[in-house]
């Protein structure tokens, strides 16, 4: 059984600055919009096996995979089920939500996120111990269900970046603090077979294009001390989709960026 677990296209909360979490009504961007329409291309031959389609609650989802089973309907004549599932949600950040990620940097938890996410529980919110029980439960039972009479089919998750990334931590047999070492870039793509005694982790973040990180910018002296190796540090959500990272000193031509 294999389960293909999408990143929603950039949506406008990627390039807002502040952590939209579960804020409602976070639409896809005008290139989230792209994205999701290259998504049916990207698929290739895997658009006529995809047996069913499961995704978060959350608009930008919807939007993502919207394009995806207009084009099963069209190219198979199948209409297969889009199935909406909560436990696949965003992370629940409490009152962290809607907070600018500049300001957030300066937070002692942040440091437990980027350090030992398995310890960080959001104030008002949910740990992330408690985000990978909860999605990574929900995918094996989908699994179970969605993967065809003889277990052989190939379905759609479509959810959010910390979600996914704490997905493939399991399916790696890893431990939830090594989760920040693993990207999800909006509309990116990771597959997981999921075998009669382990999963198979076959790909992780594929895009289809290349993606190479550009290298932090020289600090200045008179940054502020939490910043100290902040360049470095994963960003929570997952990747923006654009070139700006907003743990990185902001210059005039590179402005905070935030989450979605």
């Amino acid at each position: 059984m294999t389960v293909i677990l999408v990143r929603h296209g950039r949506s406008v909360a990627n390039t807002s600055g502040v952590l939209a979490g579960r804020t409602p009504g976070v639409a896809l961007d005008d290139k989230g919009r792209s994205q999701a329409a290259e998504l049916v291309n990207r698929l290739g031959s895997c658009v006529e096996q995809i047996t069913a389609v499961a995704r978060s609650p959350l608009q930008r989802c919807g939007e993502t995979v919207a394009p995806l089973l207009a084009a099963i309907t069209e190219q198979t004549g199948r209409q297969v089920p889009e199935v909406v599932v909560d436990d696949l949600a965003e992370v629940d950040y409490g009152s962290w939500t809607n907070r600018p990620i500049k300001d957030l940097l300066a937070e002692p938890l942040w440091k437990v996120v980027q350090q030992h996410p398995s310890a960080a529980v959001f104030p008002e919110g949910e740990g992330l111990s408690q985000v990978q029980a909860r999605a990574v439960a929900a995918i094996r039972r989908l699994d179970r269900e969605l993967g065809g009479p003889d277990g052989s089919g190939v379905w759609v998750a479509c959810s959010h970046g910390d979600v996914i990334k704490s997905v493939i931590s399991d399916a790696m047999g890893a431990h939830l603090d090594t989760f920040q070492r693993i990207v999800i870039e909006p509309a990116s793509i990771s597959i997981v077979r999921y075998g009669a005694t382990r999963p198979y982790v076959q790909t992780v973040n594929n895009t289809a294009v290349i993606s190479i990180p550009s290298p932090p910018p020289k600090k200045s002296h008179d940054a502020p001390s939490h910043d100290a190796g902040a360049e470095d540090d994963a960003t929570i959500g997952g990747e923006t989709g654009v070139d700006d990272n907003p743990l990185r000193p902001a210059t005039s031509a590179q402005a905070p960026a935030g989450r979605g």
